[in-house]
């Protein structure tokens, strides 16, 4: 793991210090959160909204529709699952790895990850640790010989005790997990969250293998990849969930400041970095509604959410119901640059229903605020289940 050290010098001159609503603006249109349809639609904008991201996180719980789904549906109005499928197993434009967690992630960047995945071969992650490398020759030659599999495919497993949270009673999955980190494998198609794995050549038509990027382009792509998605930057938002720049990033950014790629801003008094292009007045935008997934790239980063938008999000999933102030799976409401409320939700797919469990208001109850937030749950509750 890498050296930590504090933020990059600057130059002498004091640091612009922007407004949070500046802040916020700059953010947000980084996010593409202030034009409905800033991708276009169909099946190509799926792509393009992940290559702009640079990953959208997955995620396992379904009280309403998934998190990779509902990060694009808020981006994309016209979206359809469907699309998201296209993109990882027909064209191939998107695949799965790990980022700060399980994500989709474009293939351009996939040289960006290669290194990681010969580090996993090696240094394997604890749930999959003891998976045996004799077991996924095993395994790799049962999938070049008969196709690619799902873990259903598999009815030779013994269970087994967990030993981690994220672990698997079955040591088939976690010796396709090591296939899959390891870069042996990649995950070819997914429904539902069914997982079919196949060669990782053979899914993406190699050899040859794209080059693997150097530590220092690694870097590069890592700060570029924020300053794209994020607009200001700083190196708990690079680095998360890590606070601080590395040695190299910091040498990076400091080069980029001298030669005036990067201003150094504050934000409530926190250094950041932006690009002059994203310091230019905003283009006057119609204030959009949006429910954010809790795992949206808004979202996720709980320290920045609380600094440019004053709102402190908690997941309660794993919050005793008793202590639980919101609800087990509470989504923000953005109305604009503010977030207003927060809705506790939960998808009745049997009575094909959205049902709201609860509703909190962060800012002052208007009846234009609610007129809004009802206009775009009818919308959402369309989604949710699978008309729009």
């Amino acid at each position: 793991m890498p050296t930590m050290t504090k933020a990059p010098a600057t130059t002498s001159k004091q640091p612009r210090a922007l407004t949070l609503p500046e802040a916020r603006r700059i953010w947000l249109h980084a996010q593409r959160l202030d034009d409905r349809t800033p991708f276009g639609d169909g099946a190509a904008a799926t792509t393009r909204a992940i290559e702009h991201l640079g990953y959208v996180q997955i995620d396992t719980i379904n009280v309403i529709e998934r998190a990779h789904h509902h990060i694009l549906f808020s981006r994309i109005p016209a979206y359809r699952r469907a699309d998201l499928h296209q993109a990882q197993t027909v064209d191939k434009t998107v695949f799965e790895y790990w980022t700060h967690a399980l994500a989709f992630v474009p293939v351009r960047d996939i040289r960006f990850y290669l290194n990681e995945m010969k580090h996993h071969a090696s240094e394997p992650m604890r749930w999959y640790a003891d998976a045996d490398p004799n077991d996924l020759k095993k395994l790799l030659r049962q999938i070049r010989k008969d196709g690619a599999l799902s873990i259903r495919d598999i009815d030779t497993d013994e269970l087994v005790e967990k030993d981690h949270l994220w672990g698997s009673r079955k040591p088939s999955k976690r010796v396709l997990q090591y296939g899959f980190y390891s870069g042996e494998l990649t995950i070819s198609e997914r429904i539902g969250m069914l997982k079919t794995y196949e060669l990782i050549d053979r899914h993406f038509n190699w050899p040859p293998r794209p080059r693997a990027a150097t530590e220092r382009q690694i870097t590069e792509h890592l700060i570029d990849r924020a300053l794209t998605a994020q607009g200001l930057i700083s190196g708990p938002s690079v680095m998360h969930p890590r606070l601080r720049f590395t040695p190299e990033m910091a040498e990076i950014i400091e080069g980029r400041v001298r030669r005036k790629q990067l201003v150094p801003v504050t934000v409530d008094g926190e250094l950041h970095f932006a690009t002059p292009e994203a310091l230019e007045p905003p283009t006057a935008r119609e204030p959009l509604v949006h429910i954010l997934s809790p795992f949206d790239p808004l979202v996720i980063q709980r320290r920045r959410l609380k600094l440019f938008f004053g709102y402190e999000h908690v997941f309660e999933a794993y919050v005793k119901v008793e202590k639980r102030r919101f609800g087990y799976f509470t989504l923000p409401v953005l109305i604009g640059d503010q977030i207003v409320a927060v809705l506790d939700l939960k998808t009745d797919r049997a009575a094909r229903k959205l049902l709201i469990q609860a509703w909190h208001w962060i800012e002052p109850e208007t009846p234009q605020r609610k007129y809004l937030i009802e206009e775009e749950l009818g919308r959402f509750e369309r989604f949710q289940l699978g008309s729009e």
